[in-house]
């Protein structure tokens, strides 16, 4: 069984001058990254959706919000607020962001390039397709 989630330390150097934090593909993240991106000004709720083939890491670079995620068997939610603690995410876990504060940025790190047609938008969608891809 795959682990639903882990919470990855990010390297943070701090000084007199204030904290620097480090993100290395193949070092601290563990994939390449082929793509990032950020979410600021959230007005509502996002995700709702899996990647079938989408690892992905989460920071909450400001503000705060909590994931929702499911694999299939198991439910969590984890609150995110620190910008020095990233929330890996495997792919085939459904992901729903809410609680989103109006200061809140959240980067993501993922190992693909996005597609939108390997990705299932419904839960409903989400529960048949790993219904019916379980391992025999």
């Amino acid at each position: 069984m795959k682990q639903l989630f882990q919470l990855i330390e990010l390297i943070t150097i701090t000084d007199f001058r204030g904290k620097l934090t480090a993100i290395e593909g193949g070092l601290n993240i563990p994939f390449n990254i082929e793509r990032l991106f950020y979410m600021h000004n959230i007005l509502h709720n996002r995700g709702g959706h899996a990647h079938i083939e989408t690892d992905q890491i989460i920071i909450a670079i400001h503000g705060r919000f909590n994931i929702r995620i499911n694999n299939g068997r198991e439910e969590k939610t984890i609150h995110m607020n620190n910008p020095e603690i990233g929330l890996y995410i495997p792919r085939l876990t459904f992901t729903e962001f809410s609680d989103i504060s109006p200061d809140a940025v959240c980067l993501v790190l993922a190992n693909t390039h996005y597609d939108m047609s390997k990705s299932l938008r419904t839960f409903a969608e989400f529960i048949t397709f790993i219904n019916r891809n379980k391992p025999e």
